[in-house]
């Protein structure tokens, strides 16, 4: 996907770091995200769920608050009301650009920002938090004995994670005045709340409040066995997944319309993970799915292989088809179900030699219903008609082009 790094005004005047995932395709729709507590615009999760959402349409802004990660300014001197003033003005620093954002994503404290500068962003349709906490002085019980030093010095130094970061009293005494239901309750936008219930940072109750307290379009997603920061490749994934099939129930995914003689539009394919073989697949906005090669051939088997899509092409196919036939001759036909292998078989006659291999897809088509033996031959016949069949059996034309990476 092109990202483009830019950098805009945040609140406090400092500028700050961003990057903007943008569809290689038609720009349909913009989401802003809100990254964790101390963390960045660059955490895996970030990545993954950008990703995701360029494939569909989505542009995906991800910046980095006050102080944190390649952005001006020190964090110290932040609160959360100043972290939900940059998020607001990432919102502005989009809409000044004609991308208004439809979508706001926020990760455990980003969470709780995203919550409480919805109703100031009137883009905003839609909004998804991921263990995000309900009471934002939450974390504030990851300051352990930092919290006095912090209140005799005005600031001091907490390590979270492992990292060493400035934490002011403003910062303390802001998010223990904050209250996040009223925001909640006035939201009115449709709302997913993700969290893992093994979160040991920001634990699962949170979850149920933030979920309680909202109106109705809301749904909860649990992330099962993934920690807080949804570290795991395949916990990424999935949260992406989720986020992009519900996000196209809110925002005006309408794709324009696919290039002249290609009916379907464009199938994109990408790569997601550059250390084995998984590959994200976007037919139009719509349509998602993966493509992986077994453990046994190095990759994680959590898509079917490519050839597992030709075969499923070609049993979709020969079932439309079928019923295409049935439907229009008003045949008793209940049900079709079609089973597809494939192998590489030796062509005995084959013309450049007797032991070279050709692919052989096998189907056993399973037809349901009051038919009579004349009917169920003509229908076997007509699985012969359907399209994938003839593209397999008759020689296709691939063109290749190789296009200069954005």
């Amino acid at each position: 996907m092109p990202t483009e790094r830019i950098t805009f005004t945040g609140q406090g005047g400092d500028e700050l770091a961003a990057r903007l995932d943008l569809p290689e395709g038609p720009h349909l729709a913009t989401a802003l995200f809100a990254h964790c507590f101390t963390c960045s615009k660059d955490i895996p999760a970030a990545r993954r769920i950008a990703g995701r959402l360029a494939a569909m349409g989505i542009a995906v802004l991800r910046f980095d608050f006050t102080g944190l990660g390649h952005s001006q300014g020190e964090f110290g001197n932040t609160t959360f009301t100043s972290n939900v003033g940059d998020l607001r003005a990432a919102a502005a620093y989009l809409d000044s650009r004609g991308m208004a954002p439809g979508l706001l994503i926020g990760h455990s404290l980003g969470g709780a920002a995203v919550l409480r500068a919805a109703g100031d962003i009137a883009s905003v349709k839609a909004v998804v938090t991921i263990g995000a906490p309900f009471d934002p002085e939450h974390v504030t019980h990851n300051f352990g004995d930092a919290l006095a030093c912090i209140e005799e010095k005005g600031m001091a130094e907490v390590n979270l994670g492992g990292r060493p970061i400035m934490i002011g009293q403003d910062f303390v005494d802001d998010v223990s005045a904050e209250n996040l239901a009223p925001a909640i309750n006035k939201l009115r936008r449709a709302l997913l709340v993700m969290h893992s219930p093994i979160d040991d940072i920001v634990g699962i109750e949170n979850a149920t409040q933030i979920f309680l307290a909202a109106r109705h379009p809301k749904s909860f997603v649990t992330l099962d066995k993934a920690d807080h920061l949804i570290t795991r490749p395949q916990d990424a994934e999935y949260a992406a997944g989720v986020i992009a099939a519900w996000a196209t129930r809110y925002l005006d995914m309408s794709p324009p319309a696919p290039p002249v003689g290609v009916p379907e539009g464009i199938v994109r394919v990408t790569e997601a993970d550059p250390a084995g073989f998984l590959q994200d697949i976007q037919s139009g906005p719509l349509h998602h799915a993966l493509a992986d090669e077994p453990e046994a051939y190095g990759g994680t088997n959590r898509g079917m292989s490519p050839y597992g899509f030709v075969a499923a092409g070609l049993g979709a196919c020969t079932s439309m088809t079928i019923r295409m036939y049935a439907r229009r001759k008003k045949w008793p036909l209940a049900s079709v179900s079609v089973d597809v292998s494939h192998s590489k078989v030796h062509a005995q006659d084959a013309a450049n030699g007797a032991n070279s291999k050709v692919d052989e897809f096998v189907r056993e088509i399973r037809l349901v219903g009051g038919l009579d033996a004349e009917q169920r031959q003509r229908l076997l016949e007509i699985a012969d008609k359907c399209p994938v069949h003839k593209t397999l059996t008759h020689a296709s034309v691939v063109t290749t082009r190789l296009v200069e990476a954005s």
